[in-house]
This record gives structure tokens, C-alpha cells and sequence, in this order.
């Protein structure tokens, strides 16, 4: 047994003299251990000691600095982690994985995944239903994260050293993710928790991460994990609609998030999932509560919550289609569409929460001079000024663009419709998603049709940034 203790205050010692050689450490240490026992002791010990392990085995103090938007936007599903799939897929079912009996067990399973994700039916994971999830959803999970991630990183607010809390891992998509919108420099000590089949397929997926993104599963459930210390991310990536409960889970893990740390929740774009994660925020983000929505469903007004329906979602560029989405899908029935089996779309809703206040944009809206959506309905066949976040990207299917927007205190849904495209209204259509847009002189109409109010943007309409 190491002197674990004497390895610490060793490496506290040296680390502000050079770095830290675990041959050297190994000669100050009472009966004078191994030093790859050393350097083992070094790696566990590392993220609380803020030491990063170097390509030659010594450690130095790790970068405290942020992480710095790192123009995240993949193309394709790294080679690497499609090669690790295919290991899986050979190792249980032989090189010919995707044709007869198996081929036709995984897509039977890919089938009726999306049917019970569609009708909001428990999910269970064996090993045949784990690397059907891997095979349909790595890829577009893999990209969700950083576009995600970008919301926090852009203002500074995701560290460099960082301890995450991954709640219902699943396969590793949005592990891997993070991984690789990381900085190679960044010192992480990861934990996943994932009860189910998925496990052995996340640990071999992040066998393929680098030596300083330290991994550890918890084959718990969410219920049932007693978390140990805080985390500066406590990611649900997909999960949510999976719980029993999932607002008495997030309010359980809000508890172990760092004074300046963050909820990450992320799920499918789908209407269910989708409204499902806004009611989740809703119920543990109240009115003047503990906990800020932080992005992208910005509250405007003080004293007010939104209680539309919710659907909200964001579209980011396509991947390319990994080799064994196509395999698979080359042997569908002759009655399923071409792509039943691939899943290249990255589109997702999500929800950043915060304890410590903070906001992407700290805007809040005058009274004197913008009207409420809580009030709209005073405003209709009026020509008003509004302050609204930009909910969703072009959703129209008629010649004129339509965009879900928001307050924060909407009763029910907002479309902003630009039926007159000019310079001046030119950021409506530009801006990102969870942009704060400024509109002046919009025609306010209710939609009967679609119990909806509809905000006209024509050629006496202004709309700006805010920001």
C-alpha cells in the first residue's frame, strides 16, 4: 500500500519547482514504491490536485484559464468513434453484423425505440437494444453537446478544469462529445451514470478519450446515486423523458452544482420531449425562484413565467452518414423508406439553469417602451414595439417565414411572420437561435386557426438584434 498522503505533498512541493517526474517522487517515498504505482497515485490524484499528465509522464499545473469557443461544427462522426461502434457490433454478432438474424434484431430494436420514444412508453435497454441506440443516435448526440456547450463557453463560464456529472449516459454520445469540444489541455473528471446494457457500450466508447479526461461509471440510477462533492456540469443529455420523475431528479442534482456551475438538459426535437423538458424547467425555474433559466428561454419581464406549450427547438447542419447507419440500412424492408435507419438530423431542444443569477443576455424588457405577450390580446390589429427571444428557425412551409418567439410571459404561442422581407427586418431570418430580437412597428394578429397570435413583420416593420 502507497503512502498516498506523502505522494500529494510531494506533488504539491514540486509542482511550483518543475514538473513532476513519479520516478523522482518514488525515491522520497517510504519504502520506495514502484513508480508506476507513483504515477498511478499521481493520476487518481490528479484533478484535485490540478495536475496535467504530459505525453512523457510527468505532470505540470494544469491551464485555469476558460475554454474558448472552439468553432464547433462537425461534419461527420469522428473515424475513431465509428471503428469502436463497428468493435462492438463484430464482437457480439460477427463481421456480418448488419445482414440476417442480427441485422434484422437491431433494426427490429431501432424500431421500436423510436415507437416507444414517440408514445412515451418505458424504454428498455438489453444488450441488442444498447447497440441499436449506439448505431441510430451516437452521431447526432456526439454534435448536440457543443452547439450547446457554445451557450456557456461564449461568455467565459465553461472551466478548463472541470468536474461533469453525465445523468443517464446512455451509449457516450454526448460523453464524446464533450470530449472532443474540449481543448486538449482541459483536465476533466468525469462521471457517468448508466444502470442499463448501455454501460458496457459507454465504457468501451470512452476508452477511446484521452488520458486527462478521467472516466468513472456508476451503474446506478439517478433515484439511487448519492453524488460525492459538487460538479461544474450536471449534464442530462436525453434522459429526462425517461424518468418517473424527472423534476424531483434535476431538483436532487441541483444540490451537488458548483456556486458557478451548471444543469445542461438536453432532449430530442420531437413535440413530447421537447414540451416535456419546458415543463421540467418551468416547475423547477418558478417565478422569482433560486434557480435562472440561464439560456435559451429567457424570461424578459420580472414576475413572469411562460405557459404556452413549450415547443421549442434548434437546427444545426446535417453529418455525413456513418458507414454503419447505411450498412444497416441497406438491408430494410422493401416497405420502409430509404434512411429509416439513419439519423444524421441534429436537432434538439435544451436547458441551461443556473443557481448563481447569471444569463446569457442580461436584457430586460421596459415597460414604457414594449408591449407584453401576456397581453396580447389588448394589442391585436394594433402595430406594437416588442422584445422577444428567437425561438425557432424558419418553420414556414408557405412562401412567408415563420419563427416561434418568446418573452417569457406567453400565455400561448408567438409566430413572428415575415410576409415582406426587407433590409430592416433582415435580422429576424439572420439571427441565431436564443437571440434577443428588438421589433418595432409589428402587426399584431390572432390566428384562430392555430389558436396562436401571429406578430406581422412586413415593410414598415424594424427588427434588430439586441445584442
Amino acid at each position: 500500500m502507497i503512502d498516498r498522503d506523502a505522494v500529494r505533498d510531494n506533488a504539491k512541493y514540486l509542482r511550483n519547482v518543475r514538473p513532476i517526474d513519479p520516478d523522482e517522487i518514488a525515491e522520497y517515498i517510504e519504502g520506495a514504491p514502484h513508480p508506476a504505482v507513483v504515477k498511478q497515485t499521481l493520476r487518481e490524484e490528479a484533478y484535485d490536485l490540478g495536475l496535467f499528465e504530459q505525453d512523457d509522464g510527468t505532470f505540470v499545473p494544469a491551464n485555469d484559464d476558460p475554454v474558448s469557443l472552439p468553432g464547433w461544427s462537425p461534419e461527420t462522426f469522428p473515424s475513431d468513434y465509428s471503428f469502436a461502434v463497428e468493435d462492438l457490433l463484430i464482437q457480439r454478432y460477427g463481421a456480418n453484423w448488419h445482414v440476417g438474424d442480427s441485422g434484422d434484431r437491431l433494426r427490429q430494436r431501432i424500431r421500436q425505440l423510436k415507437t416507444d420514444y414517440f408514445e412515451g412508453n418505458p424504454v428498455e435497454y438489453d444488450e441488442d437494444a444498447a447497440l441499436g441506440y449506439a448505431i441510430y443516435h451516437l452521431p447526432d448526440y456526439y454534435a448536440t453537446v457543443g452547439y450547446v456547450l457554445d451557450d456557456l463557453t461564449e461568455r467565459g463560464l465553461l472551466p478548463r478544469q472541470l468536474r461533469v456529472l453525465d445523468v443517464g449516459a446512455g451509449t457516450g454520445g454526448p460523453a464524446l462529445g464533450l470530449h472532443d469540444y474540449l481543448p486538449d489541455d482541459a483536465l476533466v473528471d468525469y462521471h457517468a451514470l448508466e444502470p442499463s446494457a448501455s454501460a458496457d457500450v459507454l465504457e468501451r466508447m470512452l476508452s477511446e478519450t484521452r488520458r486527462n479526461f478521467r472516466t468513472s461509471i456508476h451503474r446506478e440510477t439517478a433515484e439511487a446515486f448519492d453524488p460525492d462533492g459538487e460538479y461544474d456540469i450536471v449534464l442530462f443529455g436525453n434522459v429526462l423523458n425517461e424518468l418517473d420523475d424527472p423534476v424531483a431528479v434535476v431538483q436532487k442534482y441541483l444540490d451537488v452544482v458548483a456556486d458557478d456551475g451548471a444543469i445542461v438538459a438536453i432532449e430530442p426535437a420531437d413535440r413530447n420531449t421537447s414540451i416535456g423538458l419546458r415543463e421540467v424547467e418551468r416547475e423547477v425555474a418558478p417565478v422569482n425562484g433560486d434557480v435562472t433559466i440561464y439560456s435559451p428561454t429567457l424570461r424578459l419581464w420580472d414576475g413572469y413565467a411562460p405557459s404556452d406549450r413549450g415547443w421549442s427547438f434548434d437546427v444545426q447542419p446535417d453529418l455525413d452518414v456513418p458507414a454503419f447507419q447505411s450498412r444497416l440500412d441497406d438491408g430494410r424492408d422493401p416497405d420502409e423508406d430509404e434512411g429509416t435507419f439513419v439519423n444524421v438530423d441534429v436537432q434538439y431542444s435544451y436547458s441551461i439553469l443556473r443557481t448563481d443569477g447569471e444569463r446569457r443576455f442580461g436584457i430586460r424588457a421596459n415597460p414604457e417602451r414594449f408591449a407584453k405577450m401576456a397581453e396580447m390580446e389588448r394589442h391585436v390589429t394594433n402595430r406594437i414595439d416588442l422584445l422577444a427571444v428567437k425561438l425557432s428557425h424558419d418553420l414556414s412551409e408557405s412562401r412567408n417565414q415563420l419563427f416561434k418567439i418568446g418573452d417569457g410571459s406567453e400565455e400561448t404561442d408567438h409566430y413572428a411572420v415575415r410576409t415582406k422581407p426587407t433590409i430592416l427586418n433582415a435580422d429576424l431570418d439572420e439571427a441565431d437561435y436564443g437571440d434577443i430580437l428588438v421589433f418595432e412597428n409589428v402587426l399584431v394578429l390572432w390566428n384562430d386557426d392555430e389558436e396562436a397570435y401571429n406578430l406581422v413583420v412586413d415593410d414598415e416593420t424594424i427588427v434588430d438584434r439586441a445584442v
